[in-house]
């Protein structure tokens, strides 16, 4: 089955693009469209909801916020040595 981008540099391949300009257009825009419109921020809400459970609501923001960073950066939290910290 071939991809859009294998159509697109077929039609350049062949040199077909006077032939189909408005194929072209659309092919070129239809590869430009992102395939997620998720952001950051919808990534930070769903770590959230994670670590906020109904045990935690009565946690201080600053502790909450603290706990949502060494969830987002646990690749890097990983690596720590604990104690070297203490």
């Amino acid at each position: 089955m071939a991809t859009y981008l294998d159509i697109l540099n077929g039609i350049k391949t062949y040199e077909l693009s006077s032939v189909y300009p408005n194929l072209v257009i659309a092919y070129r825009l239809l590869l430009t469209f992102p395939v997620t419109v998720a952001s950051g921020e919808d990534h930070l809400v769903g770590k959230l909801k994670l670590i906020k459970t109904y045990l935690r609501s009565t946690m201080t923001p600053e502790r909450l916020t603290n706990i949502a960073i060494l969830s987002i950066e646990n690749k890097m939290t990983q690596t720590i040595n604990f104690d070297d910290v203490i």
